[in-house]
């Protein structure tokens, strides 16, 4: 069996709006991020996921909360999924951990940039120097297959 992973950044926050980056601070969505985040959770709410996996920094969980408010989905937080703390064991420990309530089922993460890098790293091989080089490009969401 594998898991299904679906990823998505936080949404919008005021320090986001002001070009200043949060890093490890709690951070708190905008206005605009509030809306992005009701965006979100009609885009997945047909999605047949079994959990909400969050970072634990205030942000993301707002993004989570806001998203899945009113659903059976359950809204997880876990430390290993925050920022950038210049380390990516983290996602490959909570990456080792997630087949063994997770099997055979969709999940989605809601985290950061460095999140993602940690996916991208873990799961398609992506070099660390490529991705801290690379543009970060938002879309709706990232899928991956963890086998």
């Amino acid at each position: 069996m594998a898991v299904s992973v679906v990823f998505e950044t936080h949404s919008i926050t005021v320090d986001n709006e002001r070009g200043l980056a949060t890093g490890w601070l709690p951070g708190e969505l905008s206005e605009r991020g509030r809306g992005l985040s009701r965006e979100l959770g009609r885009r997945r709410a047909d999605d047949g996921l079994a959990a909400v996996l969050c970072s634990d920094l205030a942000r993301a969980e707002q993004t989570a909360r806001i998203a899945f408010r009113g659903t059976s989905v359950p809204v997880l937080l876990d430390w290993r999924l925050r920022e950038c703390d210049y380390a990516v064991a983290r996602i490959g420990w909570f990456l080792a951990d997630l087949p063994r309530r997770w099997d055979g089922q969709r999940v989605l993460l809601i985290g950061h940039v460095a999140t993602r890098w940690g996916l991208d790293h873990w799961l398609n091989g992506v070099p660390l120097e490529d991705l801290a080089d690379g543009d970060f490009a938002w879309q709706e969401g990232w899928e991956y297959q963890l086998d």
